[in-house]
């Protein structure tokens, strides 16, 4: 970012409404930022808020003197902490024709929310701020198509890497989607071929209210789960959970923010119930919870294999479609604690009066699967697991 161009790193929020980052750090110095004043084109499509009294049509003397700004969200904390006035500056980011990378790519004026320190803090080592990927007009997804235009497509493909030792990748228009096992790295491999489809939903944002009103939407990406099985046996959940409601509740979503994914407490107990039946046969017995989780066991006879410890899959079902379903196995289902200890990967969230979404499908589930969010056409392509393919997202040739 900025002139002269300096490297910066940022905490990944799937559904975030903002790229924000911290400028009060003394860090960032650049000659081509720039502030936006309340009636500009950038405050306006960032739906930004003068201070003062400076609304739409009514511009009082010195409205266009003042910067506007948005609440910023740090979604890891929970909800907003601070202001962000809308900024203007040049990005550059590395660009690829599907197998390789190539050269950099840049947009001279980039809108972004430019906030203090207070919320850094809670980010992951070293980031600077958060880049939104979320469905509104200032995420990054769509002011990259805007900025390019012509046939760069409004979409984008995320693959999470499984150990914070290597880099994952995210593609940002159109492309082949093609990795390199890393036994051989001359055998180049296209997973789109993998790309199973499904509808993405946009929710209402849950306000809180208790009255039945159509709030504004979502920015997170929702997507329809219809049933949940286990070892490709279904279970009993309420189904009538799982239903998108006008309030805001209800649905699936896919969050990178949640390290695991969180279940409401019935479909949490019958997941756990069905897991534990199906696991019996592996001479495995349960151990005391390691927090975060509430099921943890000896490994027992469970084995390893190329797809992780070798348990019984999790599969979520899409649309009420038998054949369309979303499989993880052991790699995503089960997080290692000790060499003599495993724990299930889902965590209770607690019960629907409490929680506004009943299933949110996290960062440890989504590692070594590529998901691409197209946004011009409302459709989520997923692969399941890249490991059958004897890939990792970690073998994008960078």
């Amino acid at each position: 970012m900025g002139t002269p161009l300096a490297k910066k790193n940022f905490a990944v929020d799937l559904g975030g409404q903002h790229f924000w980052m911290d400028c009060d750090d003394g860090q960032y110095v650049s000659s081509s930022f720039k502030q936006s004043l309340c009636g500009s084109a950038p405050c306006s499509v960032a739906k930004a808020t003068c201070d003062g009294a400076c609304f739409p049509g009514y511009n009082r003397p010195g409205c266009n003197k003042e910067k506007c700004h948005v609440n910023i969200d740090n979604t890891l904390i929970g909800g907003g902490f601070d202001v962000g006035f809308i900024s203007l500056d040049k990005i550059s980011i590395q660009s690829t024709e599907g197998s390789k990378y190539g050269p950099y790519v840049g947009i001279s004026d980039f809108i972004f929310a430019c906030a203090n320190d207070r919320g850094v803090g809670n980010l992951a080592r070293g980031a600077n701020g958060m880049v939104g990927l979320g469905s509104n007009q200032i995420a990054l997804p769509t002011q990259l198509s805007s900025a390019f235009g012509g046939s760069f497509r409004r979409n984008f493909a995320i693959c999470l890497p499984s150990t914070s030792k290597s880099n994952g990748v995210i593609f940002f228009g159109d492309s082949p989607y093609v990795f390199y096992p890393g036994y051989n790295t001359s055998k180049a491999i296209d997973v789109s071929p993998r790309f199973q489809h499904t509808k993405l939903y946009i929710n209402t944002a849950f306000t809180g209210s208790s009255v039945v009103t159509r709030g504004p939407p979502s920015p997170d990406y929702f997507v329809k789960v219809t049933s949940i099985m286990v070892n490709k046996k279904p279970i009993r959940v309420n189904s009538t959970l799982l239903e998108f409601k006008k309030t805001g509740k209800g649905g699936t979503k896919i969050s990178t923010v949640e390290p695991y994914t969180k279940l409401e407490t019935t479909i949490h107990r019958a997941l756990v119930k069905a897991f534990d039946k199906e696991i019996a046969v592996w001479n495995v017995s349960k151990v005391a919870p390691v927090a975060p989780f509430t099921d943890c066991y000896t490994i027992g006879n469970m084995g390893m294999t190329i797809l992780g410890i070798g348990v019984p899959d999790i599969a979520f079902v899409f649309e009420n479609n038998k054949n369309l379903y979303w499989e993880m196995y052991g790699a995503n289902s089960m997080v290692e604690m000790s060499r003599d200890v495993v724990c299930l990967g889902f965590l209770d969230a607690g019960d629907e009066p409490i929680i506004t979404t009943p299933i949110v499908i996290g960062a440890h589930q989504l590692q070594d699967n590529l998901l691409q969010f197209d946004l011009a056409s409302n459709r989520l392509a997923f692969t399941s697991t890249l490991l059958l393919e004897e890939v990792e997202c970690s073998n994008f040739k960078f």
